[in-house]
């Protein structure tokens, strides 16, 4: 059970997040913490539970729910359970129920005029063996090909990443790989790339694969500062010559690109998929 909490000091009690799953949880969670942007002033605690996969289970993670209900506030359940046993169960707390499975469920079945095979765990598991096998192979490929470690297979990848160090490459290569099974490398730009305006050597074939990140000087200095507090590589000047240099070498080679400075890492690997119009 995960427990993730934002209450400040001295504050009444904020509410409960419940995200309830048969699986992993991961879908409950995005599902529900995406609603939950929509109210960015609101304090919440979260709290995941995963794997709710009797009935006995169901029960307690219910009785949890009723206990946080008396405590005053109401608590707000996001369940992605499959089991319409489990779900029954769990839709019977003391609690605003949000049943993101089985809302959906039978208008999918009209649709297609087929009947779901209510097994758990197809989302993030080993349901479809061959994408599950994708996916895997692209996280050790981004893995072996993460800031330039290696130039093996470059030529396999559908991606390369370049950007000035601590841009956001590497959790954007790992994300688009565990989430898409993008094959996709990083490549890390230093200060003797910008001697010329030209990509970097290994790089040259490949410029229709590569795309550049950016982002704001007094940032980029801030998340180096807490890598290399004080040195030459976190001042803000150095930043700032990196990204600039960069911005000119993606210009001139035609790289498209864009400033991640404020964006999440869902964000950026979306924009990516557009722009560089990679489907899976």
């Amino acid at each position: 059970m995960a427990d993730h909490t934002t209450v400040g000091a001295g504050s009444p009690p904020a509410p409960t997040v419940f995200f309830l799953s048969d699986s992993t949880g991961i879908t409950a969670e995005t599902l529900g913490n995406t609603l939950l942007t929509q109210f960015p002033g609101q304090r919440l605690e979260r709290r995941t539970i995963p794997f709710i996969t009797t009935v006995v289970q169901a029960r307690e993670v219910v009785a949890l729910i009723d206990r946080v209900a008396d405590s005053g506030s109401l608590p707000i359940i996001f369940s992605t359970a499959v089991g319409q046993d489990i779900r029954a169960i769990l839709s019977r707390s003391r609690g605003q129920f949000f049943d993101l499975f089985g809302t959906h469920i039978g208008q999918l079945e009209q649709t297609l005029g087929a009947q779901a095979n209510g097994k758990p765990g197809q989302a993030h598991g080993v349901g479809d063996a061959v994408r599950y096998q994708s996916r895997m192979a692209a996280v050790e490929y981004a893995i072996e090909h993460d800031d330039g470690q290696s130039l093996r297979a470059l030529e396999r990848a559908e991606l390369i990443l370049i950007a000035p160090s601590r841009c956001g490459k590497t959790p954007t290569t790992m994300y688009l790989a565990l989430q898409h099974g993008i094959l996709a490398a990083n490549f890390p730009l230093v200060e003797e790339d910008f001697d010329t305006m030209t990509l970097p050597k290994p790089l040259l074939p490949f410029a229709s694969k590569c795309f550049g990140l950016t982002s704001q000087p007094v940032r980029l200095s801030q998340i180096r500062q807490e890598r290399r507090p004080g040195s030459n590589y976190a001042s803000l000047n150095q930043c700032a010559f990196e990204l600039r240099n960069a911005e000119d070498m993606y210009r001139a080679n035609n790289i498209p690109y864009v400033n991640s400075a404020s964006m999440s890492v869902e964000e950026i690997s979306a924009t990516v998929l557009q722009r560089m119009q990679l489907h899976h």
